[in-house]
């Protein structure tokens, strides 16, 4: 198996494009854009995260095999947070004044079937 050998250009273009990035997500963190500070910042980071993985890890160049394990890992973790957004947006909010201030009692043994049981009573 031969190695593909880039040329160091392209090694510089990608550092300084790292960079470039980075500064950006910086710069970015002190500008409030509400609820899109976070999306921005993961947007970034997926673009830093592909420059990383196409050119450093030379994804760009290999075998097809390991593209469908990149895709296969991807897919799964898509599946991992579609399923722990779903989780987070179906619970339900409690409100401050719907919270209870009363500490619950715990309920009698009895209750709870702790007691005597129906069988040894029913002599």
């Amino acid at each position: 198996m031969s190695e593909h050998i880039a040329p160091l250009k392209l090694y510089f273009f990608v550092f300084f494009s790292l960079l470039i990035l980075t500064l950006l997500t910086w710069r970015i963190a002190y500008i409030d854009l509400g609820r899109w500070n976070t999306v921005v910042a993961l947007a970034i980071a997926i673009c830093k995260a592909t420059l990383v993985g196409t050119f450093f890890m030379h994804l760009r160049w290999s075998a097809s095999v390991v593209r469908l394990v990149l895709f296969a890992a991807i897919f799964w973790l898509a599946i991992m947070i579609t399923l722990t957004v779903g989780d987070f947006f179906s619970r339900s909010t409690v409100q401050p004044w719907q919270a209870s201030t009363e500490v619950s009692q715990p309920l009698p043994a009895v209750a709870q079937g702790w007691g005597s049981s129906p069988i040894s009573s029913a002599k």
